[in-house]
């Protein structure tokens, strides 16, 4: 049994040949459909750096050959640690703050008058929900117009474990809670008892939100239910065209007919045939 400790200069001294990197950039692309360029090879060694701490490796080497080994039981395992670790998230409590406005003004008036959010489920889906700032968001805004016990539900999906399961826990830092309103702060944040830097999302609001792993670059979505409102903002800026598209149409396929697609400000659709128009700028409907 090897017993060899690794200091952390012996870790932070190892650096990825080339043909390891090709190997990651394969891997990721196959998998997440992220193409990781040479530019982000310095990126990628410091990420995985505290994989190899966490796991007593000394090497590079070492870590991709229990990743990719076929007889290693771990591998399998550490595939997704691989993804958790190179996959960016960033996302913040109202980002984009128009789209809450259009959801809020424009949808949620005639949904209602469809029995939606009060005779029938309304379902709202945050496709990359990172730690979940955008979902709880969503719940915010459902709550504020439905009541919090209103007849609503929010999913929310990401390829990565890691922030889900700090997702789930619906904890944060006070200063990540400075673009929620302060009315909406009173209602459904809690202070920490033990840190005063610290709040929570109110258990009754994080009731309202499911949150599971689901990898955009699967052949379809097996999601619960259509969705009424879609969230995919932010997230294809990572693809080539030809897998925005193809992820685009399989978020329309997951909603339902005359539902709702929103985008990040920065993405658009031009050139791609989707199942969808546009009602506003990045706000798509389902045909």
């Amino acid at each position: 049994m090897d017993t060899t400790v690794y200091s952390d200069a012996d870790i932070y001294g190892q650096k990825l040949a080339p043909d390891e990197f090709a190997r990651i950039q394969v891997f990721i692309h196959d998998n997440c459909g992220i193409k990781l360029p040479v530019t982000k090879k310095n990126m990628v060694e410091g990420r995985l750096r505290k994989r190899l701490k966490t796991l007593g490796l000394g090497s590079y080497t070492e870590y991709l050959s229990m990743v990719f080994s076929d007889s290693n039981p771990a591998g399998d395992d550490e595939k997704l640690r691989l993804i958790d670790a190179i996959t960016t998230n960033k996302t913040d409590f109202f980002r984009e703050p128009n789209h809450f406005t259009y959801l809020t003004e424009k949808l949620l008036p005639s949904f209602t008058d469809e029995g939606a959010g009060t005779k029938r489920c309304l379902n709202v889906w945050s496709s990359a929900c990172s730690t979940g700032e955008e979902p709880y968001t969503l719940a915010m805004v459902l709550a504020e117009y439905f009541g919090v016990s209103g007849n609503f539900r929010v999913y929310a999906s990401d390829i990565n474990c890691t922030v889900l399961e700090r997702a789930v826990n619906g904890i944060y830092r006070i200063d990540k809670a400075a673009a929620i309103p302060a009315d909406f702060k009173k209602k459904y944040l809690m202070r920490s008892k033990t840190d005063n830097t610290l709040v929570r999302i109110r258990p009754e609001l994080r009731e309202k939100v499911s949150f599971f792993r689901l990898n955009l670059m699967d052949g379809f979505y097996r999601l619960p239910v259509q969705m009424d409102v879609s969230f995919c903002r932010n997230v294809i800026i990572y693809f080539d065209q030809q897998t925005q598209e193809s992820i685009i149409n399989k978020i329309c396929a997951s909603t339902a007919e005359g539902g709702y697609v929103f985008l990040g400000h920065s993405e658009s659709v031009h050139g791609m045939k989707i199942a969808a128009r546009p009602t506003a700028p990045t706000i798509l409907r389902r045909i």
